[in-house]
C-alpha cells in the first residue's frame, strides 16, 4: 500500500508561529495601548513585533509560538538563546540606556529559571537571572546555541549585566486558537451583547488588522499607531447601534469580471440599458446590486436584521420607486420620443438616489450613502 502526502511539520510550525507573531501586534496595541497613547506598533521593523515613538524603537519584542503551553523555558533553552543571540546584534547589549528587549511566548518558564526571574513582577531579580544565565552558558554543549553562548560570554561581566537587566520575559500567554477569546476580553466593554453580533464584531476586528499588518509587512506604511486603533475599535462599535448596520462585504471582496458576467441578463440591468446608462456606470450599478444582496444575507446570517424589517424597508423602497415614476410620467409630453424618456429615467434615477429618504425609511435599516443606488437595483430586479 502506497503511503500518502508526507506532512512538514516544521513548516506547519513556523508558519503558526509567523501568524502569531502577526495577531499578537493586535493583542500588544490593544493591551498596553492604554498607557502609550503617543507611540504606534511595527511589524517586522525593529523586531518581530516593536513599540515606536517618533520613529525610533522604545521596546523590542521577539515573540515565540509553541502549541505545546507546558514547553519549558529552561536556561538552556534553545529559544532563550535564540533570542539574546537576536538582539546582542540588533539592540547593542552594552548600552545601558537603550530600549527595553521583552520575549513573548507561550512557553512556561522552569521555576526559579532565568527566564522566570525576569518576569515583571515583584520577584523579578536580573543579577541572579545573569548568574544563571553565565552558568547556562558556560556549562551547555548544546551546538545550536554555541555561537549565541560565546557571544553572550564575550561581553564584558559590566555589559552583560546591562543587557539582562533591560530584558523582561512574559510567558504562559495564549496559543494561536486562544486570540480571539484574548481579543474579545480586551474589547468586551465595546462588544455588542447578543452572541453572534459579537463575533460579526470581532470578525471586523481581525478583518481590519489583516489589511494593516498586510500593509505593514509590504512596507505599505510603517506602523499604526494607538490612536488609530482607537478610532477603529469605536467606528466599528458604531456599526452597530440601533440605526445603523456594519459593512461586511467591502469593494474588496467582489471580482468585478465575474459578478457582471453573472447579472447582465437582470431585468435592472436591462432597465438602465433603455434609459441609456453608460458602460462604467452600469458595471458600478451591478457590483453595487451583488453587493446589496450579499450584505442583506450576510445581515440575515448573523441576526443582526429581522426579516419583517428588510421586507418592510423594500416595500417603502418600491412605494418610493412608485411616487417618483409618477411624478416623470406626469412631466412627460405624450409625444415625448424615446430620446426624452430615457433622459427623464435617467434623472429620476439621479434624484432618488440623491435623497436622504433611504437613510429615513426606517431607523434599523439604515443603508449607508455607498449602497442607496444598489438597493433601488435590487428593487426593480
Amino acid at each position: 500500500m502506497s503511503e500518502g502526502p508526507t506532512v512538514d511539520h516544521s513548516a506547519a510550525a513556523s508558519a503558526l508561529g509567523y501568524q502569531y507573531q502577526i495577531n499578537w501586534a493586535l493583542v500588544e496595541l490593544l493591551k498596553r495601548g492604554v498607557t502609550r497613547p503617543d507611540q504606534a506598533i511595527t511589524l517586522e521593523l525593529h523586531d518581530d513585533v516593536a513599540w515606536d515613538q517618533t520613529g525610533h524603537p522604545v521596546e523590542r519584542i521577539q515573540v515565540k509560538h509553541h502549541l505545546n503551553r507546558q514547553s519549558g523555558l529552561g536556561d538552556a533553552s534553545t529559544d532563550v538563546w535564540r533570542t539574546l543571540k537576536v538582539w546582542m546584534y540588533t539592540a547593542n547589549p552594552t548600552d545601558s540606556s537603550a530600549v527595553l528587549l521583552t520575549l513573548i511566548t507561550t512557553a512556561t518558564a522552569a521555576t526559579g529559571s532565568a527566564a522566570a526571574l525576569l518576569r515583571d513582577t515583584s520577584d523579578r531579580s536580573p543579577a541572579d537571572a545573569l548568574r544563571l544565565l553565565e552558568t547556562a552558558a558556560s556549562g551547555s554543549t548544546n551546538q545550536e546555541t554555541a555561537a549565541a553562548r560565546a557571544q553572550f560570554l564575550g561581553l564584558t561581566p559590566a555589559d552583560r549585566g546591562s543587557f539582562v537587566s533591560r530584558i523582561y520575559v512574559s510567558d504562559s500567554n495564549p496559543v494561536i486558537s486562544d486570540l480571539d477569546s484574548e481579543i474579545r476580553h480586551l474589547l468586551w466593554l465595546a462588544m455588542p451583547t447578543e452572541a453572534r453580533q459579537a463575533q460579526t464584531y470581532l470578525d471586523l476586528i481581525w478583518r481590519w488588522w489583516a489589511s494593516v499588518s498586510l500593509d505593514l509587512l509590504t512596507g505599505k506604511r510603517i506602523a499604526v499607531d494607538v490612536e488609530e486603533a482607537r478610532q477603529q475599535v469605536a467606528s466599528i462599535r458604531d456599526m452597530f447601534q440601533a440605526d445603523n448596520l456594519p459593512t461586511i462585504v467591502e469593494l474588496g471582496d467582489v471580482d468585478e469580471e465575474s459578478t457582471v458576467d453573472l447579472h447582465l441578463d437582470r431585468p435592472f440591468v436591462h432597465q438602465m440599458r433603455w434609459v441609456k446608462v453608460k458602460v462604467d456606470n452600469l458595471r458600478t450599478a451591478i457590483v453595487d446590486y451583488h453587493r446589496a444582496v450579499t450584505q442583506a444575507t450576510n445581515w440575515l446570517d448573523r441576526d443582526l436584521i429581522g426579516i419583517d424589517e428588510l421586507e418592510r424597508f423594500e416595500r417603502n423602497l418600491v412605494e418610493e420607486w412608485r411616487r417618483s415614476y409618477g411624478d416623470m410620467v406626469e412631466d412627460l409630453a405624450d409625444d415625448a420620443t424615446d430620446d426624452v424618456k430615457a433622459q427623464a429615467g435617467m434623472t429620476t434615477a439621479d434624484n432618488v438616489c440623491s435623497r436622504n429618504w433611504v437613510q429615513t425609511l426606517s431607523r434599523k435599516v439604515r443603508v449607508k450613502n455607498r449602497f442607496r443606488r444598489c438597493h433601488v437595483s435590487a428593487t426593480l430586479s
